[in-house]
């Protein structure tokens, strides 16, 4: 469970990362539902990592949002599975 959260998280930096870099030169951006997916199936930390470390999509409230409960709700989850 640790390698597969692991991988989310970092390939959620990744992406961000790229559709930034995207966005910067007019080129086919990554889907927002990609975005927002691989941040529920467990990517949500490093979704909020990268929001704001490439200060992108900060401004759009489900990014956000989504972000935020899916840290809650994985610790949770987590928190129960390893008690």
């Amino acid at each position: 469970m640790k390698i597969y959260l692991l991988i989310l998280n970092i390939l959620a930096v990744l992406l961000y990362g790229i559709d930034k870099y995207k966005a910067k030169h007019h080129a086919f951006r990554i889907p927002e539902r990609l975005l927002l997916m691989v941040s529920i199936l467990g990517g949500g930390y490093g979704s909020l990592f990268a929001m704001f470390l490439f200060h992108h999509k900060t401004k759009k409230r489900k990014f956000l949002i989504v972000g935020i409960l899916s840290c809650i709700l994985w610790t949770l989850w987590l928190g129960g599975l390893y008690s």
